[in-house]
């Protein structure tokens, strides 16, 4: 922070160090300060110039003018500078006056060095001192200000404004600031003069990891004051030259709304057991999250990273038994059951689904020209319209990926043939070449197969899945249909030879009416000698496609929807709506004992939890609260403790849907990772551009700045 009042007579940063304030962003407000300041060096001032170069003290300030008393002190909105002792005389006049003071001519023939011994009992050294190093906070406060814009906006501050990479002369940081300088802010000329040792990659690196450093603590701060969280990581990604797996936090704000805050990116490379310990040491020793407060997780990931992300949350559920495994609802549950598989064949299709997305993003015309393929191959006009509109949006992330899939599949091959084709030259060589890319996946018998099991063994679990995305009454209808789910697949699996039947024969018929070969992957040809065709065939799949897709299904649904899973589940039975429609059934207290170390007053819940059923059984006039939002932000919650309680830890659970705009940070992190350059991409950076608006202390960044790079520098 500053370390000088802009108070004349106030000796405060030389003799007393008191706390500082600034001045108000606000015209009216500043005034006041200005007036009751009395400073010939503040008339003139703009509101925009007192508020970043200028600070008041504390001992300015009447106690009541706080919200608290104390050395964290927070000024009232409302507060204005009142005690001003007169009796102490400027500074700069007791500096003046003495004797042992030589004059200015004096001191530039004397040189520094003497003048400051010299002057080291009249203070003179001490205010030369805090002069500089004023300049230099301030100076720092406007770079991390220029960082802060570039964050939010999403510019890299390193990225080259010149065809020659100059490092740092020629990036958009150094361009940015050389632009400012020639505006003609003077006051910025002077600092920029003063404060050189800040302009170079190394010192930009620096501001850069403080900001992301500051950000971070506002984050985790604010989590820790709001109680339990769940940990939730996405798909690792390439970023800073590593593979990097980015970290969620979920949890219920004061307001009993649910957030969702990016926290940083965890190194995903290295040993696999080194590499857990690793991070989970970097998420409590270096990020300060204690992870005593985890009562859930969910990771989002290709089959390739499955096992070592299955030893990250073994290991923290180990550490953490409350941490219970779940799954995330920003991916729909069929599909992250796909992608969570390690097979070559699941592996084909979900990669050529990435493509084809990519592919119709190339041009709007592909999307026209395909659904006049559709309106080819089906003659009911229905079915096409269907098709069409589903087709318009991103279909293949949804639940029902496979079976639409499996409708277009012949439409989908004659249009990206004549895409590579290009005989008319309408396309780029990008989209052509994405083109040829699907044709040859999906004429790849393999792939046929693949989404034909697939569909058919998902489709078991896609109802379940789209009730935990629907409303609250389906997610707790959803809680008693799991073991209906399960024993169905069950089934499935004790009668997979009958099933494998069906399944090879409807690929063999779709890939004839495609002209497609059929036949076994040419890896398993190579090891084995060739028997009948057929028999061989259908061996192959159900030992190497069929049995292992029905047997991960199965663990997969057993671990992620656990017997505390379906509990917190069942407790949506607290929401209004659901109590209504369900008015025989008042909620069983054995799925709320869970809590009974986490309640306020468990010896009062069976009371209360009666109270609660009877209160919104009742017959109301006015529609009852729908959703575990609404029900939160019902007023008469706060007189029912234990309920209020239970209803926040059900909130912070990743399967269930969040509310619309509580998911920013990582609609962020998507578009940053898919709109930055590669070579431009940065963790800290990302974090900027992600968690910019956690809040933003100048004061605060700058004085962590100081301490981490600047508590030993000398700047006389």
């Amino acid at each position: 922070m500053q370390n000088r009042c802009a108070v004349l007579t106030c000796p405060s940063g030389k003799t007393d160090f008191q706390p500082m304030f600034r001045f108000p962003h606000d015209q009216e407000r500043s005034r006041r300060w200005v007036e009751k300041c009395k400073g010939e060096n503040l008339i003139g001032k703009s509101p925009e110039q007192l508020y970043r170069y200028y600070r008041i003290c504390k001992r300015h300030f009447e106690t009541s003018a706080f919200d608290c008393d104390a050395d964290g002190a927070v000024l009232k909105k409302d507060a204005v500078p009142t005690i001003f002792d007169a009796s102490i005389p400027p500074l700069s006049s007791q500096l003046k006056h003495s004797k042992d003071v030589p004059k200015d001519n004096e001191m530039e023939k004397m040189g520094k060095k003497k003048v400051k011994t010299m002057h080291a009992e009249t203070g003179v050294e001490d205010v030369q001192m805090d002069l500089e190093k004023d300049a230099i906070i301030t100076h720092l406060e406007l770079l991390f200000e220029v960082i802060s814009l570039f964050g939010q906006q999403g510019i890299p501050p390193t990225a080259s404004t010149s065809k020659t990479d100059d490092d740092f002369k020629s990036n958009n940081f150094s361009s940015f600031l050389k632009h400012h300088l020639n505006c003609g802010d003077l006051v910025f000329k002077e600092q920029y003069n003063v404060s050189k040792t800040f302009y170079s990659s190394k010192a930009l690196h620096q501001l850069i990891d403080v900001c992301e450093k500051y950000l971070r603590s506002r984050v985790i701060e604010e989590v820790k004051q709001n109680g339990y969280f769940s940990l939730i990581t996405d798909d690792p990604v390439k970023i800073s030259g590593e593979l990097s797996l980015p970290v969620f936090l979920r949890y219920v704000d004061h307001s009993a709304r649910q957030q969702e805050k990016f926290v940083g990116f965890l190194n995903f490379e290295g040993d696999k057991d080194t590499m857990v310990e690793k991070m989970l040491s970097e998420i409590t020793d270096k990020w300060g999250l204690n992870l005593e407060k985890c009562i859930s997780q969910a990771h989002s990931c290709s089959g390739t990273h499955f096992h070592q992300l299955k030893m990250f949350s073994a290991k923290l559920m180990e550490r953490h038994p409350r941490a219970i495994v779940t799954f995330r609802s920003t991916c729909g549950l069929n599909m992250s059951l796909a992608k969570s598989m390690a097979l070559p064949g699941v592996g084909l299709v979900m990669s050529t689904f990435e493509k084809i997305e990519s592919f119709f993003c190339q041009s709007p015309l592909l999307q026209v020209e395909f659904e006049h393929a559709l309106s080819m191959f089906h003659s009911n006009k229905d079915k096409v319209n269907a098709l069409k509109e589903i087709c318009r949006g991103s279909w293949t992330r949804g639940d029902n990926a496979f079976e639409v899939a499996l409708e277009i599949i012949e439409a989908l091959l004659l249009f990206v043939d004549s895409v590579h084709d290009n005989e008319d030259m309408r396309w780029n060589d990008q989209a052509t070449h994405i083109a040829l890319e699907i044709s040859k996946a999906i004429t790849d018998f393999e792939f046929i197969m693949t989404l034909i099991v697939l569909k058919n063994v998902l489709g078991v679990t896609q109802a379940f899945g789209k009730n935990l995305q629907g409303s609250s009454m389906d997610a707790y209808l959803a809680a008693d249909k799991l073991k209906g789910v399960v024993q169905t697949l069950k089934e499935m699996l004790d009668n997979v030879d009958v099933y494998n039947d069906f399944w090879t024969n409807e690929a063999v018929t779709l890939a004839t009416a495609m002209e497609i070969q059929v036949r076994v992957p040419r890896s398993f040809l190579r090891k084995h000698q060739p028997e009948s065709r057929v028999i061989q065939m259908q061996k192959y799949f159900k030992e190497h496609l069929s049995i292992p897709i029905v047997n991960h299904i199965i663990s997969e649904m057993t671990g992620l929807f656990c017997e505390d899973h379906i509990k917190i589940l069942r407790c949506l039975s607290l929401v209004p709506m659901v109590i209504e429609q369900c008015k025989s059934l008042q909620p069983e207290e054995e799925n709320f004992q869970m809590f009974s170390n986490d309640i306020p007053n468990a010896s009062t819940l069976s009371a209360e939890l009666h109270c609660w059923w009877v209160k919104w059984s009742k017959k109301n006039k006015e529609s009852s609260p729908s959703s575990l939002h609404e029900t939160l932000q019902v007023p008469d919650v706060k007189f029912f403790p234990n309920m209020l309680a239970i209803l926040r830890f059900v909130s912070i659970l990743p399967s269930l849907v969040m509310e619309d705009g509580c998911d920013v940070a990582f609609k962020r992190f998507r578009g940053y990772m898919e709109n930055t350059p590669e070579k431009f991409k940065s963790k800290s950076l990302a974090f900027l551009n992600i968690s910019f608006d956690a809040g933003f202390d100048l004061d605060s960044v700058v004085d962590l700045y100081m301490k981490t790079y600047c508590d030993k520098q000398d700047y006389s």
